[in-house]
C-alpha cells in the first residue's frame, strides 16, 4: 500500500472510532434515562416502536448504498462526469421512493390497529400512531444521508462525512432528550426528535453542496440508463437492510410476542451491552469499505487481498479482546446501567457474546463482496439466514425463555459464516493457505508503537506544511 492509501486508512480509522463513539455514548445514556423517566415497561415499548419503522429503511431500495460503491469505483478511475450521472439519477430516484412510502405509511396507520398488532397496552392507539409517523418520517429522509456520504467517500474524503453525521446525530440525540427530561412521553419524543434528524439531513445537503462542488441536485445527468442499471444490485442490497431489522427487530419482536414487553426490556439491554464488542468489528468495517472500492476500481488486485486479510484479522483479534472484557464486567454493568432494574444475566452476556465472535468473522470478509456490487447472493442468503433465525427465536423463547432466544441467534452466523468467507477468498484471488497464514501473521506496521510513530511523524509533517504556508 503506498502512503497515501494508509494515511487515508488512518484517519479513516480515527473517524470511525469517533462515530462508533458517539453511537456507543447514545446507548450509554440513552438507557438508565429512559428507565428513570419512564420506567421499565414503558422503556420495552418505546423499544419496539424505535424498531417498527427500521424496516421503512427498505425505501431507498438500496440505491443509496450501491451508488456510493460506484461512485467510489468511477472516481478511481477517474470518470468524474459519470460519477455525478450515478449521484443524480439515484438521487431522484430516492425522493420519489420515499415520498410513495410515506404515503403508503399514512395510509397503513390511518387504517390498522398499530397497537394491538404489536402488542402495546400502555399507549392508547391514537398515541401509537403519532409516534410512528415521526419516526418513520425521521428514518424516510435518514435515507438520502447514504447517498450524501457517498459523495465524500467517492472524493476519499469519507472520514470526513462519517465525522459530520456523527455530530448530526450527537445533536438529534441531545434534542431527544430535553422532553424526555423535561416529563414529556414518547409522542412528544419522537416528534423533537424527527425534526432535529431532519433539519440534520438539510445541513448534511448543503455541506456536500459547499464541499464538492461538481455535486448538483439537479437532473441534467440523470438518467433511466443508469437507473436501470444499478437496479439488480440495488434490489439486491436490500438484503442487507431486511436481515439486520429481522436479526435486530425482528429478535425483539420475536421475545415480545413470546414473552411479553417487559422481557423485551431484558432482551434489549442484554444485548447491547454484549453488542460493545461488535462495534469493533463495525469500525474496521466501515475503515477498509471506502479502500476496497477504490483499489477494486483501479484494479489493484494485491492492496485488495492485503485489506482483505489484515480487516478480517484485526477484527477478530481485537473483538476477542473485547468479548473477554465484556464477558467479565459486562453482567456487572448491565444491572448498575439500568438501575438495577434489569439482573445481571451473566449467562444471557455470554450467550449473547459468542454470536459476536462468529459475526467477526463473516460480517468483515463481507465488506469485499458489498463494497464492488457483487453482493446479490450474499444479501439473499443473509436474509433468508436471519429470517430462518427469527422464526426459530420465537419458538425457542417460549420454551427455554431468554437464553433459548440468546441461543438460536448462532443459526444464522454460523450460515453466513460457511459462505462469506470462500466467496471472498476467492474475489480477492487469494488461497485458504494463505488467507490463514495471514491470520497468524501480525506484521510490524501494525504493532501499536509503529502505528504510534507514523502518526507523530505524519502531525509533524502538517506542522511544517502549515509553517511553509504561513510565510
Amino acid at each position: 500500500m503506498d502512503e497515501r492509501t494508509r494515511h487515508r486508512l488512518m484517519v479513516g480509522f480515527a473517524t470511525t472510532v469517533v462515530s462508533k463513539a458517539a453511537y456507543t455514548l447514545i446507548q450509554v445514556i440513552q438507557v438508565p434515562t429512559l428507565m428513570h423517566f419512564w420506567g421499565r415497561a414503558m422503556f420495552g415499548v418505546w423499544g419496539i416502536l424505535t424498531a417498527t419503522p427500521t424496516y421503512l429503511s427498505f425505501s431507498n431500495v438500496g440505491f443509496g448504498s450501491v451508488a456510493g460503491n460506484e461512485m467510489t469505483m468511477l472516481m478511481a478511475r477517474g470518470a468524474q462526469e459519470e460519477a455525478l450521472a450515478v449521484f443524480q439519477s439515484c438521487w431522484w430516484l430516492i425522493c420519489l421512493l420515499i415520498s410513495a412510502t410515506m404515503a403508503v405509511l399514512c395510509v397503513l396507520l390511518y387504517e390498522l390497529p398499530v397497537a394491538r398488532l404489536l402488542n402495546l397496552t400502555l399507549l392508547s392507539e391514537h398515541d401509537v400512531k403519532v409516534v410512528l409517523f415521526w419516526l418513520g418520517l425521521s428514518v424516510l429522509f435518514g435515507q438520502l444521508e447514504q447517498l450524501l456520504q457517498s459523495a465524500y467517500r467517492c472524493i476519499t474524503r469519507y472520514s470526513y462525512g462519517n465525522f459530520a453525521k456523527s455530530c448530526l446525530t450527537l445533536a438529534a440525540f441531545v434534542a431527544m432528550l430535553v422532553p424526555i427530561v423535561e416529563g414529556y412521553g414518547p409522542r412528544t419524543t419522537a416528534k423533537v426528535f424527527a425534526i432535529a434528524n431532519l433539519t440534520g439531513t438539510l445541513i448534511l445537503c448543503a455541506m456536500v453542496k459547499r464541499d464538492i462542488p461538481w455535486i448538483s441536485y439537479g437532473w441534467s445527468h440523470a438518467s433511466m440508463r443508469e437507473i436501470k442499471r444499478l437496479t439488480r444490485p440495488a434490489l439486491a442490497f436490500l438484503g442487507f437492510p431486511l436481515g439486520n431489522a429481522l436479526n435486530i427487530q425482528g429478535s425483539q419482536l420475536a421475545v415480545n410476542y413470546a414473552l411479553g414487553n417487559d422481557m423485551v426490556a431484558v432482551w434489549i439491554t442484554a444485548r447491547t451491552v454484549s453488542r460493545l464488542a461488535l462495534q469493533v468489528v463495525e469500525l474496521v468495517k466501515n475503515t477498509v469499505w471506502p479502500e476496497l472500492s477504490i483499489a477494486f476500481g483501479a484494479g489493484n488486485m494485491d492492496v485488495v487481498r492485503q485489506l482483505h486479510r489484515r480487516a478480517v484479522q484485526i477484527a477478530l483479534f481485537v473483538s476477542l479482546i473485547v468479548v473477554v472484557m465484556v464477558a467479565a464486567f459486562g453482567p456487572t454493568f448491565l444491572h448498575k446501567w439500568t438501575l438495577g432494574r434489569v439482573p445481571s444475566s451473566p449467562g444471557l452476556v455470554g450467550l449473547l457474546l459468542l454470536v459476536v465472535v462468529f459475526y467477526s468473522l463473516w460480517s468483515t470478509s463481507s465488506t469485499l463482496v458489498a463494497a464492488i456490487n457483487l453482493h446479490e447472493r450474499l444479501a439473499t442468503i443473509y436474509a433468508f439466514a436471519t429470517g430462518t433465525t427469527v422464526l426459530v427465536t420465537y419458538f425457542a423463547a417460549r420454551r427455554y425463555g431468554l437464553f433459548g432466544a440468546a441461543a438460536s441467534l448462532l443459526l444464522s452466523e454460523i450460515m453466513m459464516d460457511l459462505y462469506v468467507l470462500p466467496a471472498s477468498i476467492r474475489i480477492a484471488q487469494d488461497s485458504w493457505p494463505g488467507f490463514l497464514r495471514a491470520m497468524l501473521h501480525y506484521p510490524d506496521s501494525l504493532r501499536p508503537r509503529e502505528l504510534a510513530a507514523r502518526l507523530r511523524r505524519r502531525t509533524q509533517e502538517v506542522e511544517v506544511e502549515l509553517e511553509t504556508r504561513s510565510k
